[in-house]
Formats: C-alpha cells, sequence, structure tokens
C-alpha cells in the first residue's frame, strides 16, 4: 500500500493534481480480517496470534472498487452521508482492538489483578508503562488541538517533531522498554546491531 502511494504521489506531483494518502484504516481492517486466532483461549486472555491468511485477491478488489467508485457518483450520491459516517466510525473503531496503545490505556483504568496477561508487562515495569501511555495521549491530545484550530496549517510540521520526541523518550526509557513499548528507531538498532560482539551474539543464543 505504501509503495504504491509513494509512486502515485510522483505522478500527482509532476501532474498537478492532489496528493494520495496511506489508507491506513483500510489496510488495517482488512489485516484484521485475514488475521488467523486461536478458537479457544483463557477466560480474560486474547486469543493467540496465529498469523495471516495471505492472499492478494481481497486487496486488490478493494481498491478497483474503490477507483471504479469514482464513476459511479450519480449512483452513489444517493448514499445518506449519516450511513458513511457509521462505516468510517465502525472501521476506526474496530482498527483501534489492534493497536497497543488502546491496551494500554485500558490499563490506566483497570486493577493490577485483572490486568491481561500482556507480554510487555513481564519486562516493562508498570508505572513506566503508564509513563510511556501518559506521553503519547499528550502528544495526541497535542495534534487534536492543532488540527482543530488556526494553527492547522502546522499540522504536518508537528507530525515531524513527533519523531524528534520519540528519540528524546531514549534519555528517559531505557532501549530494553522501549523495544517492547515501541520498535526501535532504525538508526537505534542499526547501532545496536554494530556494537554487538560475534562472541556475545554466540552467548545469547
Amino acid at each position: 500500500d505504501l509503495l504504491c502511494v509513494s509512486l502515485l504521489m510522483v505522478v500527482t506531483s509532476v501532474t498537478g493534481l492532489p496528493w494520495y494518502v496511506s489508507a491506513t484504516v483500510i489496510s488495517l481492517a482488512h489485516m484484521e480480517s485475514l488475521k488467523k486466532e486461536s478458537t479457544t483461549s483463557a477466560p480474560g486472555e486474547h486469543p493467540e496470534f496465529l498469523g495471516i491468511r495471505e492472499q492478494r485477491l481481497t486487496g486488490l478488489a478493494v481498491f478497483v472498487l474503490t477507483g471504479v467508485s469514482v464513476f459511479m457518483a450519480p449512483i452513489l450520491k444517493h448514499i445518506p452521508m449519516p450511513a458513511l459516517y457509521g462505516v468510517f466510525l465502525h472501521m476506526g473503531v474496530a482498527a483501534l482492538n489492534s493497536i497497543q496503545l488502546t491496551d494500554r490505556v485500558r490499563l490506566l483504568l483497570m486493577p493490577a489483578k485483572h490486568q491481561p496477561d500482556f507480554p510487555y508487562l513481564h519486562h516493562v515495569p508498570l508505572r513506566r508503562v503508564h509513563l510511556f501511555t501518559i506521553i503519547q495521549l499528550l502528544c495526541l491530545a497535542l495534534l487534536w488541538v492543532l488540527k482543530s484550530t488556526m494553527a492547522a496549517i502546522i499540522f504536518p510540521v508537528m507530525l515531524l517533531a513527533l519523531v524528534g520526541i520519540r528519540k528524546g523518550l531514549e534519555r528517559i526509557f531505557s532501549l530494553h522498554d522501549l523495544s517492547w513499548l515501541d520498535s526501535p528507531l532504525p538508526e537505534t538498532a542499526r547501532k545496536e546491531a554494530q556494537g554487538k560482539q560475534p562472541g556475545k551474539q554466540e552467548e545469547e543464543s
């Protein structure tokens, strides 16, 4: 999806057409529908993730129908807008269940004895998990405020600023904690891989 978007952005930039954006919600909903999970699980635990049903047919059909919808405007205009908003709202809410941030927000309001057995809770102290979640929520609130005010024109710049904020988190959290709560930045992962000695890698294996 991102490869197609990047190639089409070159074409739209040259021809002066509006830029594309990656279909994040559609892609997450499509991946969720193809996810294979175990049918049995203990009460209060998520089903075990078994993999993805690899195929290209449904993804191709989704985007072909999206393109064909341009020529179906006379028919689609009869669909009530509240119905479309409801579909998009459902897709967005359904995609939230696959995001770790959603699980960590629930942990903020959940007693310790009722907490699910998330893997990162075995490796990162709960206070550090809550601190990371609060920082993420503050960044989300800042973006929401900017998007809702006259300062919305700098919204793309603030998205880039989040990269700097994420880099700054390495001064607050250890790389071990960030590896469980988030993915390491490419530069950090490369330096860490270069810093490992062959003998140390054999001992760890």
